[in-house]
């Protein structure tokens, strides 16, 4: 396989572990969605490429094989660590020695501890956390040289984490730093009003953070920030390092490139969206989340009050069997939280279902507008501000 040459960036490499990258982060995003192609493509660019963990069955036919009918969580379990190894080790191979790979758990998950194990095991040089603070993070990588990397919206979740790492002597190898009011996917924030609380602001949680630091008698620059959501251009990349970031994530933007892991009609649907098209809800965590009004959608959220007085108290078994959250509202009648089964809706995404998926998006709009391009020329965009030549026609 033809390796390019290194992308040049003016801005200050990202360095994790050791490890000199570009300052671009992929985010995690699942179901499927950042699987081996697209994190070993973007490694091999010299940045972090990112799995999502959970249920990458269903990028492995004869996994789904395996799983069709099936609805005993311990061999689910065990399949999708299959994919999980699987992937891993092919994201590497693609990667060429390059960049890093990392693996995003979310601790909201019920498996959450046998994922960051396989991730250890296979091989990734990175475990990302987020959905919950991941105070256990360090007991779960003991023995494994492996770069962790907490999620977190402010400076209060940051702190709580760093207090509790520093009694285990262990410090992030980086955070990053999400944005709610912008980010797609689950949310940092106790509620949709909150999403756009100023205490969320990069250069508010960014100064915050470097005083903590302070506070704590952590070096200054030890820790890298990596700010995330909203991120979608040359001069916003800028204008976070100016503020005081090490490096940026990104999501939505690498979903839709041409290397992505997902169907293409999920990528048209995500490029399609416009602003008005996407909307924040309360996902089955009880947190925010982010996504495009597709048809599916809409309906469950005109019918969403009916539903929670019906549901609400009324626990069930899991329809998938997979019991993929710690807390789910549908399965354990929690009248707050969303009444549906996030596995199904996310897979029927990956698949490009529109009729029946839930469609993760951020809330801006992307560097290429709705056409399709690679993650070469959006790190390259993002990096130099360097557009190709000829953009094709949308569609």
């Amino acid at each position: 396989m033809h390796t390019p040459s290194p992308l040049s960036s003016p801005f200050k490499p990202l360095t994790i572990r050791g490890r000199m990258l570009l300052p671009v982060v992929q985010g995690g995003m699942g179901i499927g969605i950042s699987a081996h192609r697209l994190a070993g493509t973007v490694a091999r660019e010299g940045a972090m490429g990112t799995i999502a963990s959970i249920d990458l069955r269903h990028h492995h036919p004869d996994l789904l094989a395996q799983s069709k009918g099936v609805h005993d969580q311990a061999t689910l379990d065990a399949l999708n660590l299959v994919a999980l190894d699987r992937e891993i080790r092919a994201a590497r191979t693609l990667a060429e020695g390059r960049g890093m790979i990392a693996v995003n758990v979310m601790k909201a998950v019920t498996s959450h501890a046998a994922y960051v194990r396989q991730a250890c095991e296979s091989g990734a040089d990175a475990i990302v956390m987020g959905a919950g603070l991941p105070l256990d993070l360090p007991e779960l990588t003991a023995g494994h040289d492996i770069a962790l990397i907490p999620i977190l919206s402010d400076a209060r979740g940051i702190a709580i984490v760093l207090k509790r790492w520093l009694r285990k002597n262990r410090l992030p190898d980086a955070i990053v730093i999400e944005h709610p009011g912008h980010a797609g996917g689950h949310l940092g924030a106790a509620d949709t009003e909150a999403c756009h609380d100023a205490r969320f602001d990069f250069p508010r949680v960014l100064a915050d953070t470097r005083a903590l630091f302070a506070d704590l008698g952590i070096a200054d620059g030890a820790i890298p920030l990596i700010v995330a959501g909203g991120v979608n251009s040359h001069d916003q990349v800028r204008a976070c390092m100016v503020a005081g970031a090490d490096g940026v994530q990104l999501g939505t933007p690498f979903a839709v490139t041409a290397e992505g892991d997902a169907h293409p009609e999920f990528k048209r649907i995500l490029a399609d969206a416009a602003p008005e098209d996407i909307t924040t809800f309360v996902s089955v965590t009880g947190l925010p989340a982010r996504a495009v009004k597709t048809p599916w959608l809409e309906k469950y959220l005109r019918n969403e009050n009916r539903l929670r007085s019906k549901l609400a108290g009324r626990t069930r078994a899991c329809s998938t069997g997979l019991n993929c959250i710690s807390t789910c509202g549908l399965r354990d009648g929690v009248e707050r939280f969303g009444q549906f089964c996030i596995d199904l809706h996310l897979a029927a995404a990956l698949h490009g279902d529109r009729a029946k998926g839930l469609f993760f998006r951020g809330a801006e709009a992307l560097p290429f507008g709705n056409t399709i391009r690679s993650v070469r020329e959006l790190l390259d965009l993002l990096l130099n501000d360097r557009r190709p030549a000829v953009l094709p026609a949308a569609g």
